[in-house]
C-alpha cells in the first residue's frame, strides 16, 4: 500500500509549486509549506466519499454547495488542502476555483492518511476557521465531527457501525456510518 511523503525540504513549497505538480493519479497538497503527496485512494474510501456526497447532496440548503476532491482550499499562503468533501458557501464557488474556509471539510481515513487527517489537517482546519470538521474511518465504521467553539474545536459527535448521529454544522444532517460503506 502506498505511503504518504513529503519531499525533502530545501525550502518552503508555494501554491505555484504546487499548481506544477503533474497529474499523475496521487493528491499533492501543501502544509505549513511541505508538499505531501498521497496516492490515489482505495474502493472502501471512494465508497464512503460517494455515499456521503451523496446524503449531504440531498440535504443541502441552496446558499451552501457540496463538491468532492480533488479540489484545493487555500488555507494560508502555506497550506492548501484538498478534503474529501466539503461544504462550502454559494459565494465561495463562483468562479473556477474556490474561495476561502469551506463550512465544512470532511476527511476519510485512509491507513497513509490517518496522521495527517486527525492531526495536521485537523488543526489546520481549525486555526483557518472552518466551522466543521468530519472524519469518517471506513474500517469502523466511524464518524467523528468537531466543531468551532471560541476558536477550538470541541469534539461534537461520534458514531460507530449502525448508529445514527444527527450533525447541525453545516445544516442538519442525520449520518449511520454504516450506511457509507458499500
Amino acid at each position: 500500500m502506498g505511503q504518504v511523503t513529503t519531499l525533502p525540504r530545501g525550502r518552503d513549497f508555494t501554491p505555484a509549486d504546487l499548481a506544477a505538480m503533474p497529474d499523475d493519479g496521487n493528491r499533492y497538497e501543501l502544509i505549513d509549506g511541505a508538499l505531501i503527496v498521497t496516492p490515489s485512494p482505495r474502493l472502501p474510501h471512494q465508497s464512503v466519499v460517494g455515499e456521503l456526497y451523496v446524503v449531504l447532496r440531498a440535504g443541502c440548503p441552496d446558499d451552501l454547495r457540496v463538491y468532492l476532491a480533488p479540489l484545493d482550499v487555500t488555507l494560508s499562503s502555506d497550506t492548501v488542502t484538498q478534503p474529501d468533501l466539503l461544504v462550502t458557501t454559494a459565494g465561495q464557488a463562483t468562479g473556477e476555483v474556490h474561495v476561502g474556509v469551506p463550512v465544512l471539510a470532511v476527511e476519510v481515513l485512509s491507513p497513509s492518511t490517518r496522521h495527517i487527517d486527525l492531526g495536521l489537517k485537523r488543526s489546520r482546519y481549525e486555526v483557518a476557521g472552518c466551522r466543521s470538521y468530519w472524519v469518517i474511518d471506513p474500517d469502523g465504521p466511524t464518524l467523528r465531527a468537531w466543531e468551532l467553539e471560541d476558536g477550538a474545536y470541541r469534539e461534537v459527535a461520534s458514531a460507530t457501525g449502525g448508529d445514527a448521529v444527527a450533525l447541525r454544522l453545516p445544516f442538519p444532517v442525520r449520518i449511520v456510518p454504516s450506511d457509507l460503506v458499500r
